[in-house]
């Protein structure tokens, strides 16, 4: 390796990936060993980022120098895994999460600093490069972020997420939890037997769980609908195909896609066209008023019953 000129430190930020350096790979460049401690005083140039870590170009890290400082940090084999790993994967639905969560192995002595959370694991995990930066397998991030989370909601999101936007499968979630055998996963394996039952937001669980103790027959979920002639009237919520009755959570604040709202509104009057009885309910109702739900859900199924069956066609989306 060429060694570089310590009177000209200029040169070192080229010379690493993101301006951020390793005392070790400084030293190894024929750096003063003390120079990084001097450099990182006040007016010295560079940044401390953790320990043995520094930043060439001083001031504060971007994302990307902090996750590379974690993995240089980390040190061989190890790989960004949970929320910053699953949002390079391209999940959207994800919670704000500044740390930098990083797999090792188990007998690597490492412990969590700062921004960096160190989990060592003796479960083997695939790594993938995705923009220059060694990355868990989606299923493996999103499986991490929802044990390190738990919030049942936002587990939800995370996992339906992931699903619809086709970087994982419920199958390929599923065995990550079951061949890996994580701890920590009872709140994933609840999300997941709910997304492979087709549920796709917060509140469609919620509605998923009330028609569960409600005595109504179980409906499908996010059933696509299209007339006698095969136009498509749009996706619903849930669907009782015995009586043609649709449920539609009218959720701005908790659907996966609410970019989508306005082109749900549009769907409604096109199911009213075509004779598809739609009883609409918010989330807020599933949490403070489910005896009224039910009263509505269990009105309209009877209702929906003693009408002719509007002539549609489901199939699950």
């Amino acid at each position: 390796m060429t060694r570089c000129n310590t009177r000209d430190l200029a040169v070192l930020t080229s010379m690493f990936p993101d301006a951020v350096a390793t005392w070790t790979d400084l030293v190894r460049l024929g750096v003063n060993p003390e120079l990084p401690s001097h450099k990182c005083q006040p007016g010295g140039g560079w940044t401390r980022l953790l320990t043995g870590v520094y930043l060439l170009t001083g001031g504060s890290p971007t994302r990307r120098q902090m996750i590379r400082a974690a993995l240089l940090r980390a040190g061989p084999g190890a790989a960004l895994t949970g929320v910053e790993a699953a949002r390079r994967h391209g999940v959207r639905r994800l919670p704000a999460d500044d740390s930098v969560h990083v797999l090792v192995p188990n007998g690597r002595a490492l412990a969590s600093q700062s921004f960096m959370v160190v989990e060592r694991t003796r479960r083997p995990w695939r790594t993938e490069t995705v923009d220059g930066l060694p990355l868990v397998n989606v299923e493996r991030a999103l499986v991490d972020a929802a044990r390190r989370d738990q919030r049942l909601d936002v587990v939800r999101a995370m996992l339906a997420d992931g699903v619809q936007c086709g970087l994982c499968t419920v199958a390929s979630l599923t065995r990550e939890v079951v061949v890996r055998r994580l701890r920590g996963t009872a709140v994933v394996r609840t999300v997941l037997t709910e997304v492979g039952d087709g549920v796709r937001s917060a509140a469609e669980a919620w509605a998923r769980a009330l028609v569960h103790r409600s005595g109504l027959p179980t409906p499908a979920w996010n059933v696509a609908l299209r007339t006698a002639d095969g136009r498509g009237l749009g996706v619903v919520d849930a669907w009782w195909d015995d009586v043609g009755l649709a449920w539609e959570i009218d959720s701005l604040e908790f659907h996966l896609a609410p970019e989508a709202y306005a082109r749900t509104m549009r769907k409604h009057s096109a199911l009213a066209a075509a004779g598809v009885l739609v009883v609409h309910t918010v989330p807020s109702q599933l949490q403070r008023d489910t005896a009224a739900v039910l009263r509505d859900l269990t009105a309209a199924h009877a209702s929906a019953a003693t009408h002719p069956r509007p002539r549609v066609t489901a199939t699950r989306s």
